[in-house]
């Protein structure tokens, strides 16, 4: 595949005072102005890019795309890869393949073109329609959660993004990257999914635990949860990121089955929910210890008989 057309010394956005193995100056278009797309783009005019076209469908989505990327005009999908040589495709990702196959199938991608997505869970191989019509594929995922506010262009800052492109293309997606502030992380097309599964693993159900830690908190008569939970949380993700496994501390790590039989004696008292949580996270931290050494044995099949009761 060549670069040339978007990268070529005729780009009418090329900045003449560039030194010449920097990317060309790119006219760019996004579609899709969700939380990301408008701030990608953001981000890539800062760096000196244009954005020319967007295109987006709800409300709110035309109202981001109009505080994001002011003046840009926000047309079809078709007409926004019209426009640009670079195409940020910013959609939900089970709308990624129809949204691809459908601009591929009209006649919409052009040769040379580099069309960008955003999903975490898809390699290139999503791109294939438009990449046998002659578009450059890379796929770009922020490492990230987005606001949909200029509060994201400072967050982009150092974020990593999970890149994966043809090998050729690699430097083009790292540059495009680092260009929006970010540090590009390599992720090979085979492994796309576990590598979005890890994240998705970590940071969701992150969310979904510390939610349920604030819930029993307000339960016990604590006014602000997050007053309390903070610098305990801050703490313990910094050490788990430092030391992995060797951060593990608290009952289930210590084997004292007694402890944890009162939480779940306290639990099914004040949630439906979180008894099964709790058994399902302290048998993965006990398995953990066990594996790590931290753990005896006989403490181990201790502490799982508690978790396999059944509290009334």
């Amino acid at each position: 595949m060549s670069t040339s057309p978007p990268f070529g010394p005729a780009d009418p956005y090329r900045d003449a005072g560039d030194p010449g193995d920097r990317p060309a100056r790119l006219a760019v278009g996004v579609v899709g102005t969700g939380r990301v797309g408008p701030a990608l783009g953001a981000a890539l005019q800062l760096a000196g890019h244009k954005v020319v076209a967007a295109s987006g469908v709800s409300t709110t989505s035309r109202r981001r795309a109009e505080a994001l990327l002011p003046g840009v005009r926000l047309v079809t999908p078709p007409q926004v890869l019209a426009a640009a040589d670079l195409v940020l495709l910013t959609v939900p990702d089970d709308a990624l393949a129809g949204l691809v196959a459908g601009l591929a199938a009209t006649g919409a991608v052009r040769p040379g073109q580099l069309l960008v997505h955003t999903s975490g869970a898809h390699g290139v191989a999503i791109l294939e329609p438009a990449t046998r019509a002659g578009a450059l594929p890379l796929a770009l995922h922020p490492a990230m959660t987005f606001t949909g506010t200029s509060v994201d262009l400072a967050r982009l800052a150092g974020c990593p993004f999970g890149v994966t492109a043809p090998e050729e293309l690699r430097p083009v997606a790292e540059a495009l990257v680092v260009e929006m502030g970010g540090e590009p992380e390599w992720v090979p097309e085979d492994v796309r999914p576990l590598y979005h599964t890890a994240l998705a693993h970590g940071a969701n159900h992150l969310v979904t635990l510390v939610a349920q830690a604030m819930e029993l908190l307000r339960t016990a008569g604590v006014a602000e949860p997050g007053r309390l939970l903070g610098p305990l949380l801050g703490a313990a993700l910094d050490n788990s990121l430092r030391a992995g496994d060797a951060a593990l501390t608290g009952p289930v790590a210590r084997g004292d089955a007694g402890t944890v039989r009162r939480h779940l004696a306290q639990l099914s008292t004040v949630s439906p929910d979180i008894p099964a949580a709790y058994r399902a996270m302290a048998r993965a931290t006990a398995q953990r210890a066990l594996r790590g050494g931290a753990l005896k044995e006989e403490s181990a099949a201790a502490l799982l008989d508690v978790l396999n009761e059944e509290i009334n």
